[in-house]
């Protein structure tokens, strides 16, 4: 006599064996778990996510672990059934909306960036709007292979020590013999006679000390271009041309104009009768030099004479005497005080008051494009053209027409006469 299996209709219209209770009960999970200690977040507690970080790990089996909190949005009886509504951690990743953080190092987390064990190893260029401010307000550094120059170019008299000495001797022999005969003769035509000596040495040197910046100047625009096809190594020569920006590319401090091969950014104070001033060598009723940054890095310049390009090494420490005029950016008087949000922010930066000082914002530079003047020793080295700064000092040598004493000047000479607001030519 056989019996009757009892069946049941599913929802969904099929006919299946056993009764309903029977097959709830029976059916087995689809996807096997173990219990996972619940760590509170402690890392040391994690086990192998410890020892990926070179954390001491603690024995699971002869410590206790904290017992969960419990899960107030859990639907299910099973603590562990797979399902992330039901997880005794779930708490925290419910209460998270949106994509989740990630750390550095790639470990998906419920917390905020920062949080937990890890949060001091997290990047600076996580915080995007942070990074971005930084990178407009925040002064510009740059490595080894830029040269930070100093405040001015430093020219000098080159004469001969003996003949410095012998006037020196000369004028004052003068003197005391004039005084001598002064008193003893007791005539004024003698302090005449010792003026008419004295004083064209005293006019000279004064003269020179005035003219002899544009007397340099107008010694380099006198020399004469060389070609660089018929350039022999060693020689010294001067090349006009156009100019490319090399492998580091110069941005100005305070416009920002990008791709320079030159930038200059001066600021000057005027100090009246009493006033305070930042440079303890700034005199009074004269404008000084509050703060300077001056960069130069290696560029290229195509030589008109030839059309050859050369690579003229200004970077890496590399002596420079720029002659670049700059142009005054902002103009602070008594009359005008309203400052800039971005001239205030550019002293904020560079921790400069702003408090009430006459002040001016000079800045040069030279652009990628713009017509520049080099003053350098050739050198050739595998089939690579380099302009390199001079080991010795360049002089003027006397120019007797102008009054003017040799005067010298170390390093790569560099002059621009191109107006910065005009246009440059397209490289």
């Amino acid at each position: 006599m056989s019996t009757r299996i009892p069946s049941h209709q599913l929802s969904s219209g099929l006919y299946v064996s056993g009764r309903p209770d029977q097959q709830l009960k029976e059916r087995q999970p689809t996807m096997a778990s173990r219990a996972v200690p619940y760590t509170g977040g402690d890392i040391k507690k994690s086990g192998e996510l410890g020892k990926m970080f070179d954390i001491p790990v603690l024995d699971q089996s002869q410590s206790s672990f904290p017992k969960p909190p419990p899960s107030r949005a859990s639907t299910s009886s099973q603590p562990n059934s797979g399902s992330v509504r039901s997880g005794p951690n779930s708490g925290s990743m419910k209460k998270s909306s949106g994509p989740l953080p990630l750390q550095p190092t790639g470990l998906i987390t419920s917390g905020p960036v920062g949080s937990g064990p890890l949060g001091s190893r997290r990047s600076g260029q996580l915080d995007g709007s942070s990074s971005v401010t930084a990178a407009v307000t925040s002064k510009v550094s740059y490595g080894s292979a830029v040269t930070s120059l100093g405040e001015e170019v430093k020219v000098g008299f080159r004469v001969s020590r003996a003949v410095a000495w012998l006037v020196m001797a000369v004028v004052a022999m003068g003197v005391m013999v004039g005084a001598f005969l002064m008193v003893a003769v007791k005539k004024a035509v003698v302090l005449v006679a010792v003026a008419a000596v004295v004083g064209p040495l005293l006019v000279g040197m004064i003269w020179n000390c005035v003219w002899g910046r544009r007397g340099l100047l107008g010694f380099v625009n006198r020399y004469q271009d060389a070609e660089l096809r018929g350039a022999v190594d060693g020689q010294y020569v001067k090349v006009t041309g156009v100019v490319t920006c090399g492998s580091i590319p110069l941005e100005s401090t305070y416009q920002r104009v990008p791709r320079c091969v030159y930038v200059s950014t001066e600021l000057y104070e005027y100090k009246g009768w009493g006033g305070k001033s930042v440079n303890p060598k700034h005199r009074c009723f004269s404008w000084g030099s509050r703060h300077t940054e001056k960069y130069v890095s290696d560029f290229y310049i195509s030589d008109f004479q030839s059309g050859l390009r050369a690579l003229v090494k200004a970077g890496f420490g590399a002596k420079v005497a720029p002659f670049v005029k700059p142009t005054t950016v902002v103009n602070v008087t008594k009359g005008n005080r309203d400052l800039s949000p971005n001239f205030l922010r550019w002293l904020a930066d560079r921790n400069l008051s702003s408090d009430d000082r006459t002040m001016r914002l000079k800045e040069g530079y030279i652009k990628e494009g713009s017509t520049v003047s080099v003053m350098g020793v050739v050198r050739r080295h595998d089939n690579v053209l380099m302009i390199v700064p001079s080991t010795e000092p360049v002089s003027t040598g006397c120019q007797w027409t102008r009054c003017l004493l040799p005067t010298y000047v170390e390093g790569l000479i560099l002059t621009s006469d191109d107006n910065q607001n005009a246009d440059v030519v397209p490289v």
